[in-house]
């Protein structure tokens, strides 16, 4: 009897991993630092909304690391099946975090609306948003291709955050002009519109890595691609069942096939192992359970 899941070491996905948190730590504790030196001289609402933001991008940074430790880790007696589940954890509370910076962003911008706003000097500010922008434009396309190749939502969850900020220094860069070419309340008006953005990707990753964790089914259209990838194994006649949850990340599949009924153990059986295998052609297949049923036999 086998207690513990099958696990195969994945060096290659590990080293990945390591390049992406590097990457999001270094990247979001530099502009962290650099937003907020420059927001507290220059009294801008909208670049310490952005600020906020990117200090909340260090906190995650920090849970990732914990959290894809932990769901890197093979199973054990403990987590028979994998720790998987921790990486949708992480990006929920990634989530949460950004919802914190659009919390602070909100609270600042009211605070300064309030008080009639002031005119904030363009330049340096300017200076350190766009090159804000820039960094996680960069940021966004190299997270975004490492999280399709590796399936993770965590870091799918982190591309679109840093998507998210591209827009944010864009409409805090916005603010600080209007501040001094149109009215002081320009800033505030585009801070709270920084905070916009940031509730609005926090409740998408949340959604998104809600179903994660619930055990949530595949999209219509991959479960037909899954009976149809199924069906056109060789000795498959009909696929009468089909389940699937999202355990963490990926995918478990359950199927119930039906085969001739006067074929050996052993020819079924290796029918099972070829619909098995083909469904982990899927990247968001982590594994697949066939049921075998004679021909016409529907339970």
């Amino acid at each position: 009897m086998r207690w513990i899941r099958n696990y195969t070491p994945r060096p290659d996905q590990d080293r990945l991993y390591h390049k992406a948190l590097a990457i999001t730590i270094v990247g979001n504790l530099v502009l962290a630092i650099s937003k907020g030196l420059v927001a507290y001289y220059s009294g801008s609402a909208a670049l310490y909304a952005d600020a906020a933001n990117s200090a909340s991008d260090v906190l995650y940074s920090l849970l990732m690391v914990l959290g894809l430790w932990m769901a890197q880790r093979p199973p054990d007696l403990s987590h028979p099946q994998g720790h998987s589940r921790f990486e949708p954890l992480v990006g929920l509370a990634v989530s949460f975090s950004m919802g914190f910076a659009g919390y602070e962003a909100v609270h600042t911008a009211i605070e300064r609306f309030q008080t009639g706003g002031i005119v904030v000097a363009p330049l340096l500010p300017t200076l350190v948003l766009l090159s804000s922008a820039a960094v996680k434009g960069g940021m966004f396309v190299y997270i975004r291709r490492l999280s399709q190749v590796l399936n993770s939502p965590t870091l799918a969850t982190t591309a679109q955050d840093n998507l998210s900020d591209v827009l944010t220094s864009i409409a805090a860069v916005a603010g600080v002009y209007g501040s001094h070419l149109i009215h002081p309340l320009a800033d505030p008006v585009a801070g709270l519109l920084v905070a916009a953005w940031i509730f609005r990707a926090a409740a998408r990753a949340a959604i998104e890595n809600l179903g994660f964790l619930t055990g949530a089914g595949a999209s219509p259209e991959l479960r037909q691609q899954i009976v149809t990838m199924a069906a056109s194994v060789p000795g498959v006649q009909h696929v009468h069942h089909m389940m699937s949850e999202y355990v963490g990340p990926q995918l478990v599949v359950d199927l119930h096939i039906n085969v001739d009924g006067q074929m050996t153990l052993n020819e079924a059986h290796a029918i099972s192992d070829s619909v098995a295998e083909k469904l982990q052609e899927l990247p968001e297949v982590d594994r697949a359970y066939v049921h075998i049923e004679p021909d016409g036999w529907i339970d």
